[in-house]
Order: structure tokens, then C-alpha cells, then sequence
């Protein structure tokens, strides 16, 4: 089963975090793993910040994730990759949407929403994957799927098959929901090989 594979989910209340951490516990379950997952909600009901963290491996102990242990971050939201990127590794994947939800000080005029982010995260984090997760998610029939979409990309990057993708999906969603999430994460995967 090799080592234990750490990852964190992070975006704002309503983005499907959860959701997502749920297709993964149930993926890395299947395959085998011993899967331990933890949410942290913070203000998620009032759009704050929401973070998930997923290990996987042959025996998992905790299911937290400390700074500079990440091997993966799978960001939402484009100011929450740049809030968690210190919990990457050196050597840790990056996938971010390039959406940009504005936090209550940016909309109340207290503070500015910070400039150049994908710049920044490219300074600090070697493998950063940045995309627009919200055109395909629309065009996949909402943009609810934009979390499907982005584990679209994640899944070019974990050694898993489509097919065991696609059973995670099945059993994780709803049957009147799947086809919509299923075309969501076919273009991640399009977005991937760009």
C-alpha cells in the first residue's frame, strides 16, 4: 500500500468541498486504503473558508495534515490556495481554480483582494495547475460541477483508473445529478492534457 499520501480540500462554503473529500474517501476505500478524512467548517454557512483533509495509505493514524505535508492541494477558490499553500510539500501538486469568490472585508471595502495570486503561488509552489474550473463546469449544465471538474484534473495526476473514477462518482452522487458530473469530469481531464 506504500506510504501514507496526504491531501487538503480547500474553497469556500457551498463549493462542494465536502463533496469532493467524500468521491476520494470512497475511491481510495475502494482500492483498498485505510482512508481517514476531517472537515473543518469554519464560517462555511456565511461563504468562509472551508478546509478538508484526506490521507490514504496502508494504516493511517491521524487524519490531519500539517504545514509543509501535503502532497496534494486541490483549491476551490483562488485566495484559499493561497491561504493553505504553506501546508504543501516542497515537492507537493497544486490544482486551483482560477475563481475568485470575494471574502466580506473585499466586498465591504475594508481590504482589496489580492493581486497577481497565480504569480505568487508559481513563486512558492513547484508544481502549481491553475485553471478555469468555472467555464467547463457551466458548460457541463451548472456551475455546482466545478468541483467535479477539478477532480477531473486530479485524477491525471493520482494512479487511478477512469474506471475507478468514474465508480466513485456513482456512488457519491445522486442518479439525477451523475450524467451532469460525469461530463464535469471529462472535462477536467480535457482541461488536464491542455
Amino acid at each position: 500500500m506504500g506510504k501514507t499520501q496526504n491531501m487538503m480540500i480547500a474553497g469556500v462554503g457551498g463549493q462542494g468541498t465536502l463533496l469532493a473529500s467524500k468521491i476520494l474517501g470512497h475511491l481510495f476505500t475502494a482500492a483498498g486504503y485505510d482512508v481517514k478524512v476531517s472537515e473543518i467548517h469554519g464560517m462555511s454557512q456565511r461563504g468562509g473558508s472551508v478546509v478538508t483533509y484526506v490521507r490514504w495509505g496502508g494504516r493511517v493514524y491521524s487524519p490531519l495534515v500539517d504545514k509543509g505535508e501535503a502532497d496534494y492541494l486541490l483549491a476551490f477558490e483562488l485566495l484559499e490556495a493561497a491561504r493553505y499553500c504553506p501546508f504543501l510539500r516542497p515537492d507537493g501538486v497544486l490544482i486551483a481554480s482560477s475563481q475568485q469568490i470575494l471574502p466580506m472585508p473585499v466586498i465591504t471595502g475594508a481590504a482589496d483582494y489580492p493581486a497577481d495570486i497565480p504569480a505568487a503561488l508559481a513563486r512558492v509552489c513547484r508544481r502549481p495547475i491553475i485553471v478555469d474550473a468555472l467555464t467547463p463546469a457551466e458548460a457541463a449544465g451548472s456551475a455546482r460541477t466545478a468541483n467535479v471538474v477539478l477532480l477531473g484534473v486530479l485524477s491525471t495526476v493520482l494512479d487511478f483508473t477512469e474506471e475507478q473514477w468514474q465508480e466513485a462518482l456513482a456512488a457519491c452522487l445522486r442518479p439525477g445529478l451523475l450524467e451532469m458530473n460525469r461530463r464535469a469530469f471529462a472535462a477536467g481531464r480535457a482541461l488536464a492534457a491542455q
